[in-house]
């Protein structure tokens, strides 16, 4: 586990062999929890740093919760009795994990939160890309396409952190305009874990009790704006009301290209896959990743690392075929 190295020892660090005092230092195993790998997003995630990790000497162990809160907790417990040196957590329910959190500490094991940031909880580190300039850049997108109307807000899962500090930036955006009387919030509502079918039939309720007339439908992630999407089109209104969305997934990438989805926003996964596994790989080893920020949790002021997330329309999706996320057949549907 985590042996403490005095400054002497870490300058000598490197030139060690893997004796048996160093060898979790040495080759750290990491245990990756992940919400739900049956999400397109997470098995890149997954790809990408376990790829990362293997190249700095440590060895990972995968498990999806499969949005169930009771199985990521088992799933935890399981990584820490098989005696992982740090646990990597993409949380399914942030606020849930504070007694699973308590015993990695007592077994000495770092924790480091991914993506989302784990609530109430002694988190050692947390990474993300940046959610409030997401949602700004969500909201600003739209602002630029339709300055006056009928607004919908469309959140993410209640369950979900990120999903409030996304609605944090888009107000930031918006509500000078709302003051102004220029935009008006027609409704709002939370979908829950995400679910495209709930956010379509959310969308079809609120163009009922509009009677169609919504000018942007600010959803917070891609899928989310797919089930919005799919509420306007049966109602010949994909591509006149702006919808905003996040994640670069290809199909609503493939909807920014065709006008019916009005921006996405790209985090290059690699970043935040091969940063998070230096991070952990770190934290084992008692070095100092390099954090930028610090953010609350309810129990403390995490360290943080935020990266820079990216707006994409269709003037610039070829930025996507640059970065190797997806090939040009890919995206026109081959």
């Amino acid at each position: 586990m985590n042996k403490m190295i005095t400054a002497v020892g870490l300058a000598c660090a490197m030139l060690f062999s893997a004796g048996a005092a160093h060898a979790d230092a040495k080759n750290p195993k990491i245990g990756f929890s992940i919400d739900d790998l049956r999400l397109e997003r997470w098995t890149r995630d997954r790809d990408y740093f376990t790829q990362a990790a293997e190249k700095l000497g440590a060895k990972v162990y995968v498990q999806s919760a499969d949005a169930s809160e009771q199985r990521q907790i088992a799933q935890i417990e399981n990584l820490i009795s098989r005696g992982v040196d740090v646990l990597v957590i993409v949380p399914y329910n942030a606020t849930v994990l504070n007694n699973a959190v308590r015993e990695a500490k007592k077994a000495k094991i770092k924790v480091l939160s991914y993506d989302r940031l784990i609530l109430n909880a002694d988190v050692d580190a947390y990474i993300s890309f940046d959610n409030k300039t997401v949602g700004e850049l969500q909201a600003q997108s739209l602002v630029q396409l339709k300055p006056k109307g009928n607004y919908y807000l469309l959140g993410g899962a209640p369950t979900d952190n990120n999903a409030k500090m996304l609605r944090e930036g888009q107000l930031k955006v918006l509500k000078p305009l709302i003051d102004k009387g220029d935009i008006k919030v027609v409704g709002q509502q939370w979908v829950k874990d995400w679910s495209p079918s709930e956010a379509m039939s959310i969308v079809e309720n609120a163009l009922t009790a509009n009677g169609n007339k919504i000018d942007a439908v600010v959803a917070s992630n891609d899928a989310t704006a797919g089930g919005a999407i799919q509420a306007l089109a049966s109602q010949k209104l994909a591509g006149k009301v702006a919808v905003s969305g996040q994640d670069a997934d290809l199909a609503a990438v493939r909807r920014v290209m065709a006008g019916t989805q009005s921006m996405t926003v790209y985090k290059p996964l690699k970043e935040i896959a091969s940063n998070a596994a230096r991070m952990a790989v770190q934290l084992v080893r008692n070095e100092k990743p390099a954090y930028n920020a610090k953010l609350a949790n309810g129990f403390k002021q995490v360290d943080t690392i935020l990266l820079k997330p990216i707006l994409l329309n269709k003037a610039n999706v070829d930025l996507l075929v640059k970065d190797g996320f997806y090939t040009q057949s890919q995206l026109a549907g081959k």
